[in-house]
């Protein structure tokens, strides 16, 4: 995965959009869908529909509905196979999905690093006995 470099508080920019976070897309902003991006990006392999329900603790239509989400932005693809109770979905995140998810992770990190150094400062500056 590429790390982006981490900057200290102390050189880090402080201009206007500093923390914009810009690179934390919507798409993926969203608790059900960064489970299923979380869930398919971590496999080497496609996921069942079943296995990924189980896997996120979703109904059929939650799932059904974010991974159309997904799919329209062309991160995961749904491949349907036979029809009625026999037929089986697997799903599978694609490339561009897999780099533009890698993308929001980094971001995400850097986010986490921020408010991490802000704690730190914040917890430094509190009296002692007293934590953040």
């Amino acid at each position: 995965m590429p790390r982006r470099k981490e900057k200290s508080a102390s050189t880090a920019p402080t201009g206007e959009g500093r923390f914009s976070y810009s690179g934390l897309d919507r798409i993926f902003h969203e608790k059900a869908r960064l489970s299923i991006m979380t869930s398919l990006t971590a496999q080497q392999e496609q996921l069942s529909f079943g296995d990924l329900k189980m896997l996120c603790t979703l109904s059929d239509g939650n799932l059904s509905r974010h991974l159309a989400v997904l799919q329209e932005a062309g991160f995961v693809t749904v491949e349907k196979e036979g029809s009625g109770r026999g037929s089986s979905t697997h799903c599978s995140v694609t490339h561009t999905g897999r780099v533009a998810f890698l993308s929001y992770l980094c971001e995400l990190e850097q986010v986490l690093a921020d408010a991490s150094a802000a704690r730190e400062t914040t917890s430094a500056q509190l009296r002692p006995g007293f934590s953040a």
